[in-house]
């Protein structure tokens, strides 16, 4: 008779995401040190049918953090991102409309979230959402995780012709002074087009 031992992979799996806590986003090789792919796979499947854990999509989970009103939450494209670049912890870059919308410059959300990498390119479907890994040059990621970078993906979405001075000011008033003077730094990694609006906001922080 073959019991099934009391420290499973299934119990690991679900120890170590308590204590990650809840809204912890994760693929299943996450846990490839517990075990094979298939049995991860296995335990994981039978973690979504006990309702402990839930699968958001494709090869992703999460440990659902609950509200309580709302239920379960939805988690962020960028908590979601970061679970498909996985433990080698690759750069993320916002791009697109996804970092126009992070810095108030548009209310679009856009149905596809983009997300820039010096990693291998991704894609997962959440809900109604997709989220997408897109490898691209070490020029890109140069101003990876800096307001820099954010501003140049986010300039470039939106066209050099929908800069208007409404979007300048939204800017000036929602970034920290001591941020914007920063943005000079990485005046050589923007294209030309943008150096007089990083200039500006520069200069306004002074």
């Amino acid at each position: 008779m073959n019991l099934r031992p009391a420290r499973s992979i299934d119990a690991r799996i679900l120890a170590t995401l308590r204590r990650r806590g809840e809204g912890t986003v994760f693929v299943p090789n996450d846990f490839l040190e517990l075990g094979t792919r298939s049995a991860i796979d296995v335990a994981l499947h039978r973690l979504v049918a006990r309702g402990a854990i839930r699968r958001l999509g494709r090869g992703v989970y999460d440990l659902p953090k609950r509200h309580r009103v709302l239920g379960e939450v939805t988690p962020s494209a960028d908590a979601i991102a970061a679970a498909l670049a996985g433990r080698d912890r690759l750069r993320l870059q916002p791009s697109g409309a996804y970092a126009a919308n992070l810095l108030g410059l548009s209310e679009q959300v856009p149905a596809k979230v983009v997300f820039l990498t010096d990693g291998a390119s991704r894609e997962a479907r959440i809900g109604n959402i997709t989220i997408q890994l897109r490898r691209t040059t070490p020029r890109n990621m140069a101003t990876a995780g800096r307001l820099s970078g954010l501003l140049i993906q986010a300039l470039r979405s939106l066209g050099r012709q929908h800069i208007t001075p409404q979007r300048i000011a939204h800017l000036k008033r929602s970034i920290p002074a001591a941020e914007r003077r920063a943005l000079l730094k990485d005046l050589r990694f923007a294209p030309a087009w943008m150096h007089p609006i990083f200039r500006e906001l520069a200069g306004a922080a002074r």
